[in-house]
């Protein structure tokens, strides 16, 4: 059935072709029956032609006018193919009757048109291999066997002739059918890893989301992100790369034969499979929920690639399509959704997508459009929490920024920080609390207000920004001096260090050269590690109070 994806619309569009062909032309056998006094016949036949024309008609308009689905299609499809036969099949009677006549004048008008039905064969019915082979020869073999029977020398050479024609167009048909099968396979298919593509499963989908509408029966999506897959491929090399995708494929494409589902690659690291349908949306998350977990499990066993021994994980997410009036792209964005959940908690899981899931969604990307405009209608605002010694003297203070938006009320750093960071809005936004940071510094300086330090969270997307060395160099250039520069602090987290620690240490060290002091905040929540501290030239150490109490 999937194999004639690309030929449905072929066909549909021969119809009007063969209809708007063979009525026309029809029409000069019933002058030539009037010439010949065969007019009866002629008529007769004729009106063959418009009744199977109006049969033909139909079908088209039927598939114009309905949104089929893939079986419906397929069902059509046969329809169609024995309206052509009924249709050619016209043409090799009327030959038959023409040729059995006295008239020599009618059996060279039959044989032309009986030599012109079997090349249109050969075209318009290309796109289906065993029809043209069976018209092909219904439309050569009566005129071959006229040829025997006229019992001449030359009749023969004309037989002879008349075969080697219908092979010629029988090779010509089957290595367009050919190139035809491979342009769809080609259509519709990964070159890489041979499962079908994104243009495969979007039609899939939809043909599934049509049928799911008239049986109502659930079935279940899987979009599949592998986990750190960029790393494998820049370390060792887009071969290896490509040959691991290669073997992820083929077990998935196993694993999905075993529960009746189809695969795609969707691009990149991404798959996409789909699932047969079930009586019950209960049976419908068990199995999703098993074959998902199964199918963690097959990724993770160890790869054997080029003497590399490769481990990988997956971040799945699951919708279940049980809506009728929800569009099949909705369902990849839930199953999108779900599976960017999975990689949020950590990676290496499955998420089923729900409307709570879809809500939190919803408001992130609500807050990514205001984000971008924030600045803009003077939303951003920075607060400066104190900084107490043990006698409790003020001796610096934390510069924290705060989000009063329009459209959302308050919006907290927490939610709105790691959207900026994710979508690159953290750098516009990080110049701005700079900035507007060290300007005020500079103005408690000339107030007489003197603080041992400010510190201002600065993050790794900022510190490895080109740009930001410069950056911070003329700000403070422009409104410290450099003893009042060294009272900046700029706190990185323990988490983050890890990126690249070499370019990390280049930076910082840049940096210091400006005046610029440096902690690390929350130590003990990452890799809990002193052998950063040995290599990081920090300033300040901030020991997150979890750290502490595992001490404890």
């Amino acid at each position: 059935m999937l194999s004639n994806m690309n030929f449905y619309s072929f066909m549909h569009k021969q119809i009007l072709v063969l209809i708007a062909l063979f009525a026309t032309t029809g029409t000069s056998y019933i002058y030539i029956g009037y010439l010949y006094t065969e007019l009866f016949l002629s008529s007769l036949w004729y009106g063959l032609i418009i009744l199977v024309s109006i049969w033909g008609f139909r079908l088209y308009y039927y598939y114009s006018n309905n949104d089929l689905n893939l079986e419906d299609k397929e069902i059509w499809l046969s329809k169609v193919r024995y309206f052509l036969f009924t249709y050619f099949s016209l043409w090799t009677i009327i030959f038959l009757v023409f040729v059995s006549g006295d008239n020599i004048e009618l059996h060279y008008v039959a044989l032309g048109t009986q030599f012109g039905v079997a090349v249109v064969s050969a075209t318009i019915l290309v796109s289906q291999r065993k029809l043209v082979t069976f018209t092909l020869i219904s439309s050569m073999l009566p005129i071959t066997v006229y040829f025997i029977l006229v019992g001449e020398f030359y009749s023969y050479l004309l037989s002879l002739l008349t075969i080697v024609l219908g092979a010629v167009l029988l090779y010509a048909s089957k290595n367009t059918y050919n190139y035809l099968v491979k342009s769809q396979y080609q259509a519709y298919h990964d070159y890489l890893t041979s499962l079908g593509n994104r243009r495969y499963f979007i039609e899939l989908l939809d043909d599934a989301v049509k049928i799911q509408k008239q049986d109502r029966r659930p079935i279940y999506l899987l979009l599949i992100d592998l986990d750190h897959f960029k790393t494998i491929n820049d370390s060792l090399g887009h071969d290896v790369g490509d040959l691991l995708l290669k073997e992820v494929a083929a077990r998935m494409a196993n694993l999905a034969q075993k529960y009746s589902c189809s695969v795609a690659r969707l691009g990149g690291d991404e798959f996409c499979m789909l699932s047969p349908s079930y009586d019950s949306k209960k049976l419908c998350l068990e199995r999703a929920n098993k074959f998902a977990n199964e199918l963690l499990k097959v990724l993770k066993e160890t790869y054997y690639i080029d003497e590399h021994h490769l481990y990988i994980s997956a971040s799945i997410g699951v919708s279940i399509i049980n809506d009728p009036e929800m569009k099949a792209s909705t369902f990849i964005k839930e199953a999108d959704i779900a599976m960017y959940e999975a990689k949020n908690q950590g990676r290496d899981g499955v998420i089923l997508f729900n409307d709570d899931l879809s809500v939190r969604v919803e408001r992130k990307l609500e807050i990514e459009k205001l984000l971008h405009f924030a600045l803009e209608k003077n939303e951003i605002s920075l607060m400066y929490q104190p900084q107490i010694d043990a006698n409790d003297k003020i001796i610096g203070c934390e510069v924290l920024v705060r989000w009063n938006s329009i459209e959302l009320g308050s919006v907290g750093p927490d939610e709105f920080i790691p959207i900026a960071e994710d979508t690159g809005l953290i750098i516009e936004l990080g110049s701005y609390i700079l900035e507007e940071a060290i300007k005020t510094l500079s103005e408690w300086e000339a107030k007489g207000i003197e603080l041992e330090q400010m510190s201002i969270n600065i993050s790794m997307r900022q510190l490895f920004h080109t740009g930001f060395i410069d950056e911070v160099t003329q700000i403070c250039s422009s409104h410290l001096d450099k003893s009042q520069a060294s009272k900046v602090m700029f706190e990185i987290t323990e988490t983050s260090v890890a990126e690249d620690v070499g370019q990390l240490i280049d930076n910082m060290n840049l940096l210091k050269e400006c005046g610029i002091r440096f902690s690390m905040d929350d130590f003990g929540t990452g890799y809990s590690s002193l052998s950063y501290l040995r290599q990081i030239p920090i300033n300040e150490l901030k020991i997150d109070k979890s750290f502490i109490d595992e001490l404890g």
